[in-house]
């Protein structure tokens, strides 16, 4: 059997890509909980993706040009890990990090707690440590995962990282 350098890069990719899904699910929470949740997006449904980046950048002018740059990554990587965190309280009286007293009073005002984001933020380094020890190209993009927030309209924030195996980084020079 022969294997063509491409199939096996491209093969490469979905694994890490699983990697990165594991990755993220392991990552550290506070207090135990987690709420992360992962998706990863090849062939039409990642191009379709782009094509709601490319939406925004329409829709929202230069000032947001950089969606319509990503939507190109997103275009020319072979696959793109979405990791997310739904929305909740961890039901602390004593804490104050979201800017309001306690998680009742930031639930009552609809705020978001900061734990959340900040497990997010770890389940993400996470994902992008687990790509570059498999020496698959990255980048984390907020752009991403706001276009995904606005095709799926769920209550989980986004982010989305593009992976690619190529002689030079598609994410390096922007």
């Amino acid at each position: 059997m022969r294997y063509e350098s491409r199939d096996l890069e491209e093969r490469s990719v979905l694994a890490t890509a699983a990697k990165m899904c594991a990755a993220a699910r392991t990552a550290p929470k506070a207090r135990g909980i987690d709420r992360i949740e992962t998706l990863v997006l090849t062939g039409e449904e990642k191009d379709k993706l782009a094509d709601k980046m490319e939406e925004i950048f329409e829709a929202t002018g230069e000032a947001n040009a950089f969606f319509k740059r990503d939507a190109g990554n997103v275009r020319d990587s072979e696959a793109v890990v979405l990791i997310g965190t739904k929305k909740a309280y961890l039901g602390l009286t004593y804490c104050g990090f979201c800017g309001l007293e306690n998680c009742g009073n930031c639930n009552q005002k609809g705020g978001s707690c900061a734990f959340d984001y900040v497990n997010l933020g770890i389940a993400l380094s996470s994902a992008a440590v687990a790509a570059q020890m498999d020496f698959v190209d990255n980048r984390i993009m907020f752009s991403i995962g706001r276009a995904w927030m606005d095709m799926e309209g769920d209550d989980i924030v986004w982010f989305g990282i593009p992976l690619s195996v190529t002689g030079k980084s598609k994410y390096f020079d922007r």
